[in-house]
């Protein structure tokens, strides 16, 4: 190799340029250990700018420097600075204060309450933002909002708190309530994505709710156009807690709760039943019922269920060092269901480690562990309900009775259900999220981010059924009183694995600088990849020797002969996403506000002709009260104006390769000896099939006025989805029974969503805050098909899907009577088999005649209006916090009272059934073989609109100054109800009918109870 050689060439150039930074780095080294040697020595203390009090834990920091203290118990500080630095103030809750020193040894400050909050930082894409700045729909929900309420998930306590924002909770211990934003954009699917510390979540439920900073709900495309095909139903962005700098502390919060049923289904009772019974068998022309035997009066609703105890644990360990910060949290739950046996206990760790190598270099990583124990309860809600009251329970540990003979085959004894079942089964889980990533800002405004994440879940189920116990048949008629025991009863175990794995990875670069104090960019592009993989694996073998024993470590698959019967199954599934993205923001004079971002994805769900798209979306802010003819305008401090557009993709909730062949198995063809199986397709695919994409428009305004004490921000929206893929069955194609997934139709939803606020104080003690929220959202099938029309239906027909109307609406009959006379039913219109005493159903036709034509649109599930009060009032170290939310425009269908397959215990709006003219024009005659009467009707139908008083709590914070003589930075006690009152006209055990099923929702088919909660619960920081 020559001297001429480029590689010396270079080498002489690097020597050059290393020997260049070695002498920069000395002299920076130098100049700043001459700084540091002018350190003088500063004191003072902070107070509270409101009631003047020490305020111990205020973080004082030298600008620039990683050198922190924070105040004594005494609102003291004392720090080392050089002479020409600045301090900075924080403390949670309260404005950031920024103090040259200009050489003063002395400096006492006041700190105020971050009322504004416009600097407050808030989670977009792959970055934050300042407030101020949106130009998009967030709200955010801080983390000390959240763990103020004992619910085991986070996001139940969001119910009633974010316009746009529908939640239903469950009683069933553990369970995730069901989320909607701003409506439903799908038939496939309606669930919003998580984001959780950068990680694509579909769920939250391994989190503590004591762990979590923020929640930021991200509503309009503009904000969500970023996160490509995952955000088409809205995003929740989770921001986990991390160590405060410059402290070390230790925080405990624990609660004990008890949970309680307030209203039951009303029943009728022995004499309600038997009086019911008697004269639905006299109106069939049936022999009367021996009723001798039944003595009893048995209410088996509250033999089931039980007032249940909850608790909940956690602690937090923040640690600051002078390079890296330490958080550690752990927590426990446990909550006991209302319906007996039923548990949920769930084991929670998190450990978050961010180390700063140097100024412009920090890694971390983050890990969750999660284990849950869920036990379920063997009860019947429905079977509680349907068991005639006139059966006694049991006669001993073994011996139960049995329904009576009209139900006996269909109904068990509640009881023996229960108590057979009870810790008959296993059930646990292990999940471990985590991240490690890397951060190197470099030529002072850029910052490469890389981070990789990884999701891993393993689920595993063991179970047992046992021999039957002795049942006793009470005697009816000349059927004498005999015990039986079935001989056939054979003991069985039950097995099921499953896992689930998720990889992720992101590198951002990201840029951040402000130009002649005027102008604030901040960009970021990127690149990202997901991949979500699960497989499970079950079965089930019943011993037909021997006898099992009701032991957990013998339920096994392997402990039966594997010649006895059994059935086996299992499958899995993969998916994987890789996408590009951009985003800018620009901001002159805090005044004009640009946000644009764009993304790039493909999936492997979407055929490879359409399998990559691009999506987008452009934001524009005016802040008013930035313009110099503001300043005449009295009372308002700060007025924004913005509008947004986007577009942004949707796979949420679709299947695997819809675009792609499959065969599943089908008749049976027997050739001589030999016994073939067919197969047919699972579908037929759709080559073509495409991405639905949903684009919007949003028009908001922020407002805040009279001194920043009040505060509105108004989001007007319109989106629409678009490029559906459905789910259709081609009439006439194998058997007229095979799907075919296509792109069909679109959906729109739009709305109004409204946010108001009053903060303020009666003299110097009493402090309120009054927050109202308000949202309208109206949905509408724009088309199912370009030139032709579909039907989907849930709940085997009582919901239906078409154009032109609200997704998923009830369609059934209208009641308009009950037929008094003969001479009344001949004289309006019935079905041909129509009976005096049925129900009259409207002629809407006007043909004469009831027909399915007759048939009307009853309402939607969706409601169509959501509210929310909240209200905080504090006196001295007393606070109250007062929650109220509630929904309006929507419609339960009463499911669980349309069971005719035996006779089964009336409700009791069934007392007043018509017997004879005049006697009701509600209730139909006492008879369930007159199927008219059990055809979807409004006769089925509630309103499902209510308001509750969500959570009433009192505490009260002890003063500091006492905390310090036993070390305590902090203690608070409180008090607090949830649910206590809900005012509704639904007869079941909670207005809120589940709205999981896209096009089956809202039917009340013993929906879980949702308990009042009463709770006492400490939160302690040392």
């Amino acid at each position: 190799m020559t001297a001429s050689s480029p590689f010396k060439t270079n080498l002489k150039q690097m020597k050059k340029i290393f020997t260049t930074f070695s002498v920069f780095t000395l002299l920076s080294f130098l100049c700043i250990s001459f700084a540091f040697a002018q350190d003088i020595t500063i004191k003072g203390v902070v107070r509270d700018g409101g009631d003047q009090t020490t305020i111990p834990g205020v973080s004082v920091q030298v600008k620039g420097t990683t050198r922190t203290v924070q105040t004594d118990v005494a609102g003291n500080y004392t720090i080392e600075a050089p002479a020409n630095a600045s301090l900075v103030f924080t403390y949670v809750g309260m404005a950031t204060r920024e103090i040259p020193v200009n050489n003063r040894t002395t400096i006492d400050i006041t700190l105020s309450a971050d009322a504004q909050e416009l600097e407050a930082v808030v989670v977009v894409g792959y970055g934050t933002q300042r407030k101020r700045d949106l130009t998009g729909a967030i709200t955010s929900v801080k983390g000390e909002e959240i763990e103020k309420l004992p619910n085991i998930n986070p996001m139940a306590s969001l119910q009633g708190r974010v316009a746009g924002l529908t939640i239903v909770n469950s009683g069933t211990p553990g369970a995730a309530p069901t989320v909607r934003i701003r409506g439903v954009n799908s038939t496939n699917g309606a669930d919003p994505v998580y984001v959780v510390d950068g990680v694509i979540q579909s769920n939250i439920d391994y989190l503590n709710a004591a762990d979590i900073e923020t929640i930021d709900v991200l509503k309009d495309p503009s904000s969500i156009a970023i996160f490509g095909i995952r955000g088409g139903n809205g995003v929740i962005a989770v921001t986990t807690k991390r160590a405060a700098r410059g402290q070390t502390r230790v925080a405990y919060q624990g609660s004990v709760g008890m949970q309680r049923v307030l209203n039951t289904i009303d029943v009728t009772d022995a004499d309600g039943f038997k009086k019911l019974y008697s004269a639905q068998l006299a109106n069939s022309n049936a022999a009367p019922f021996d009723y001798t035997n039944y003595t009893a009066n048995t209410n088996w609703q509250d033999l089931i269920l039980r007032t249940a105890a909850q608790h909940n644990h956690s602690v937090n360990i923040s640690n600051t060092g002078e390079k890296s910060t330490t958080l550690i949290n752990v927590g426990y739950n446990n909550q006991d269901g209302v319906l007996k046996y039923g548990n949920f206990q769930r084991y929670v760790a998190r450990v978050n480690e961010e180390i700063r190598i140097n100024n412009n270099i920090k890694i971390g990583a983050d890990i969750t562990g999660n284990h849950y124990i869920t036990q379920g309860s063997g009860a019947s809600l429905n079977g509680a309900l349907w068991s005639a009251p006139i059966v006694p329970v049991q006669f001993d540990d073994n011996t139960y009775y049995s329904m009576p003979s009209f139900q006996r085959a269909q109904v068990g004894n509640p009881i023996e259900a229960l108590n057979r079942t009870n810790g008959n089964s296993v059930n646990k889980g292990y999940r471990a999220v985590g991240n490690i990533f890397a951060e190197i800002r470099f030529l002072k405004q850029f910052k490469w981010r890389s981070a990789f994440y990884t999701d891993l879940s393993f689920n595993g189920s063991r179970g047992y059924t046992p021999l039957p116990n002795r049942i006793i048949n009470l005697g009816e008629g000349t059927s004498p009183t005999d015990t039986t025991f079935n001989q056939n009863g054979r003991t069985s175990v039950r097995q099921e694995q499953s896992e689930f794995r998720k990889y992720q990875q992101d590198h951002t670069i990201s840029y951040d600088s402000v130009f002649n104090k005027n102008h604030r960019i901040n960009a970021v592009v990127g690149f990202t990849s997901l991949y979500e993989g699960s497989q499970n694996i079950n079965g089930s073998r019943t011993d037909t020797t021997l006898n099992i024993p009701r032991d957990p470590q013998f339920w096994y698959l392997g402990i039966a002969d594997p010649s006895n019967p059994g059935n086996f199954g299992g499958g899995g599934s993969d998916n994987a996403i890789m996408g590009y993205l951009a985003r800018v923001s620009y901001g002159y004079k805090d005044k004009y506000l640009l946000n644009a971002s764009i993304r790039r994805d493909g999936s492997s769900r979407i055929s490879p002709a359409n399998r990559f798209r691009t999506f987008g979306a452009l934001g524009l802010g005016w802040v008013v009260s930035e313009e110099g003819f503001f300043e005449n305008i009295k009372g308002l401090d700060f007025l924004k104006l913005r509008g947004s557009w986007g577009t942004v993709g949707n796979t949420n909730g679709l299947g695997q390769n819809y675009y792609q062949p499959n065969l599943v198995q089908s008749g049976i063809g027997v050739f001589g000896e030999n016994i073939f199986t067919s197969v047919s397709p699972a579908f037929l695919p759709d080559p073509n099939l495409k991405w639905e994409t949903t684009r919007g428009i949003d028009i908001g305004l922020d407002l805040r006025a009279f001194s920043n004490r009040f505060s509105a921000e108004i989001d007007v929206y319109n989106r629409k989805t678009v490029d559906i893929i459905s789910r259709i069955t081609l009439p006439g194609s194998f058997g007229g029974n095979t799907a075919y997934y296509t792109n069909l139709g679109s959906i729109s939803n739009k709305g109004i969503e409204v946010s108001l606020g009053w903060n303020d104080k009666i003299g110097s003690d009493f402090t309120f805050n009054i927050s109202p929220n308000f949202s309208y959202n109206k949905n509408n099938v724009e088309s199912l098909g370009p030139d032709f029309n579909f039907t989907l239906t849930g709940n085997d027909g009582a919901n239906r899907t078409i154009s032109g109307l609200s997704i998923g609406h009830f369609y059934g009959y209208r009641q308009v009577g009950v037929y008094q006379s003969i001479a009344d039913l001949e004289s309006r219109p019935a079905f041909a088999n129509s009976l005096v005493g049925d129900i009259a159903y409207a002629d809407l036709n006007g043909d004469g005649v009831i027909t399915t034509a007759d048939r009307d649109i009853l309402g939607s599930p969706m409601p169509s209006v959501t509210y929310g009060i909240n209200v905080n009032m504090g006196y001295k170290g007393f606070d109250l916090l007062l929650q109220g939310q509630g929904v309006g425009g929507n419609y339960i269908y009463t499911q669980r009272r349309t069971g005719r397959f035996a006779v089964l215990n009336y409700e009791s709006n069934r007392l007043d059934a018509w017997n004879g003219a005049g006697t009701s024009n509600v209730e139909p005659v006492l008879d369930n073989a007159r199927a008219n009467n059990y055809l979807f009707s409004t006769y089925y139908m509630e309103p499902g609109d209510y308001f509750r008083l969500r959570t009433v709590q009192v505490g009260y914070n002890f003063n500091k100054e006492m905390l310090g003589k036993v070390s305590l930075k902090g203690l608070r006690v409180y008090l607090s109800g949830q649910n206590i009152q809900t005012w509704s006209k639904v007869s079941g055990y909670s207005p809120e009918a589940p709205l999981g099923s896209v096009l089956g929702g809202g039917a009340d088919n013993g929906v879980y109870p949702l308990p009042a909660v009463y709770t006492f619960g400490i939160n302690a920081t040392f």
